[in-house]
């Protein structure tokens, strides 16, 4: 089996993708042969593309493909790539060091805005020695936006320590025994926001939740509630976002993805002082964890497993 990696890598990520993935495949998956963009490999012997955004039109040149793994858990802008193979299964990353990384910053977000930390540091920055008022973390709401694989993990971590969680899907999942009162649809998201203290955003992005955190969206939170988004930057209607924290009705928001990446330096985001600026960097897919995973799934779907029973197959119809 030949397997192109392929993707907008620096040399430097490139090389040690590689040497991670090569040496995990000759573990699971002997008989394969890793090659790179600048091998001299022969398009229609290669049946599966490992992907970290390549290229537009770089995936139709490969007559041969049967099976495209992405290196990322968000394949939006694989997604949007007009030349992309039309019948080829796509599968995204579900690895767990990176669920276990995400749920990680979320709980810190979560923390910080229930505990009032970054009240707390402008307060320092004012010299000014005043503590607030205490809730418990069962008077606070949390809504996680989003139940997927980092959703879940999300969940795990906060509903031990007593917060009231929630959780939104677009469509309804089936109840679970995980603490998480589950609420699916578009005429559910207005109310469950209106009970939300802390909103967690995870949700894939999508036509259908493209500029969903937008001005009618932060009305309907109570004043002082706090935004978390470690999903997607378009997720968000930035201009509405200023506008709910500069007039005091979102105290906080905690942001890792933007509109624009790296973050222009004259966003107003980099200034705000009710705003925390993340460099995308809530969950990096780690090589070493990363590779293991393509690795099985690979030997799994070699073995026979169909695509659409491998963890992360994509509903092209959903996208995601």
């Amino acid at each position: 089996m030949d397997i192109l990696l392929t993707g907008g890598f620096d040399p430097a990520e490139r090389e040690r993708w590689h040497v991670l993935l090569a040496a995990a495949l000759a573990g699971a998956l002997p008989q394969a042969r890793l090659w790179v963009d600048d091998d001299a490999f022969d398009p229609a012997r290669i049946a599966v593309a490992v992907v970290a955004n390549p290229a537009p039109g770089t995936l139709q040149r490969l007559p041969g493909l049967r099976l495209v793994h992405s290196l990322w858990a968000g394949v939006d802008r694989l997604l949007a790539d007009p030349t992309l193979p039309p019948g080829v299964p796509i599968v995204r990353m579900v690895d767990p060091a990176m669920n276990a990384a995400m749920a990680q910053t979320a709980l810190w977000a979560v923390l910080a805005l229930h505990r009032g930390l970054f009240a707390y540091a402008r307060r320092q920055r004012e010299r000014c020695w005043r503590a607030h008022a205490q809730r418990r973390a069962d008077e606070v709401g949390v809504t996680l936006l989003g139940l997927g694989q980092m959703g879940r993990a999300v969940a795990q971590v906060l509903v031990p320590l007593g917060y009231r969680v929630a959780g939104w899907t677009l469509h309804p999942q089936p109840p679970a025994a995980d603490g998480v009162a589950r609420h699916a649809g578009a005429e559910a998201l207005g109310p469950l926001l209106a009970t939300s203290d802390i909103v967690v955003n995870l949700l894939p992005l999508t036509p259908a939740t493209r500029g969903l955190i937008d001005a009618r969206f932060l009305a309907a939170l109570p004043r002082g509630a706090g935004l978390v988004n470690l999903a997607r930057g378009a997720h968000v209607v930035e201009a509405d976002l200023l506008a709910a924290l500069d007039t005091g009705h979102l105290r906080d928001a905690v942001l890792d993805v933007f509109a624009t990446e790296p973050l222009p330096p004259a966003h107003p985001f980099w200034s705000h002082p009710r705003v925390a600026v993340l460099p995308h960097a809530a969950a990096a897919t780690d090589p070493r964890s990363a590779s293991a995973v393509v690795a099985r799934r690979l030997a799994a779907w070699a073995a026979g497993t169909t695509p659409a029973r491998l963890p992360g197959f994509v509903d092209r119809g959903r996208g995601y």
